[in-house]
């Protein structure tokens, strides 16, 4: 077993290998990542899926081209078809016939074109901070998915996520930085979301006739403050979404899970658990 907490197990999903982080006991709930440098799977749900596992199997892969996740030489920035074609091939890898999502930024783009796509597939889905609608590309994100390593550009760019800076600690600040220099972690990053950068956030969205049309129960959550997804995206996944329900924090940018970790969690638990 790694002494990095970040590395998980590791399963073969046609040919990558994929690797996830499991813990718990109970009905399977997929976590998903947002796509900034140096993420990973751990480093983004670290502070709740202690919480989650406590009445859930919780599985929190590194997508495709993040993270410890292996990079395949042909990726040529997003192509969310064949996202979801790896994340249905990590749950059929494991056996998971159907799950709950949770999808942060991008994660929650993924996992609405999963939903849409592949309906069976999908439980109850929590979108939090999500993309998946078009709308003209932030400052905020611009930064995001144009970051070039330096100490530095990590701090503005965690500062960036929260609201409030007293919550970007040191210990972030290195860890993300130093996962973003990893041998070949930039030019596999970067090769991601070359400029110019807006088709890469349309390529991101599902047609809102589908989402219009999900069965799916939905919780939406963000960040009134949130200055790399608007808030208005989810007031309008709320419009959308027939049997979905809304939530926004005052006081809070792009890390909902993070800023208000506690009431996050006191939201998601009895929503996913409800019958």
């Amino acid at each position: 077993m790694s002494e990095n907490p970040e590395i998980g197990l590791t399963v073969d999903v046609d040919g990558i290998a994929t690797n996830y982080i499991r813990s718990g006991e109970g009905p399977p709930l997929i976590l998903i990542h947002g796509s900034g440098p140096g993420v990973t799977a751990y480093a983004n749900w670290r502070g709740v899926i202690p919480d989650f596992a406590k009445a859930f199997t919780c599985y929190a892969p590194d997508t495709l081209g993040f993270g410890y996740t292996d990079f395949p030489a042909d990726i040529e920035g997003f192509a969310m078809d064949r996202w979801v074609r790896h994340l249905v091939g990590f749950m059929d890898a494991l056996g998971i016939a159907q799950a709950h999502l949770i999808g942060n930024s991008y994660g929650g783009a993924l996992s609405l074109a999963l939903a849409t796509h592949h309906p069976d597939r999908v439980g109850r889905i929590v979108l939090m901070g999500a993309a998946g609608l078009p709308f003209p590309i932030t400052e905020g994100l611009e930064k995001v998915w144009g970051y070039q390593p330096s100490l530095e550009a990590m701090r503005d760019l965690m500062t960036t996520f929260a609201h409030n800076p007293a919550l970007v600690k040191d210990e972030i600040v290195r860890s993300r930085y130093e996962a973003s220099i990893r041998p070949g972690a930039h030019e596999a990053y970067s090769s991601l979301f070359p400029a110019p950068r807006q088709r890469w956030l349309d390529a991101l969205a599902t047609d809102e006739a589908l989402l219009a049309a999900m069965p799916h129960r939905t919780l939406v959550i963000h960040g009134r403050d949130d200055v790399i997804v608007p808030a208005a995206q989810s007031v309008r996944f709320n419009q959308l979404i027939p049997n979905s329900e809304l939530h926004i924090f005052g006081g809070c940018g792009h890390w909902t899970q993070i800023e208000k970790r506690d009431r996050f969690v006191e939201l998601v638990m009895p929503f996913l658990q409800s019958t």
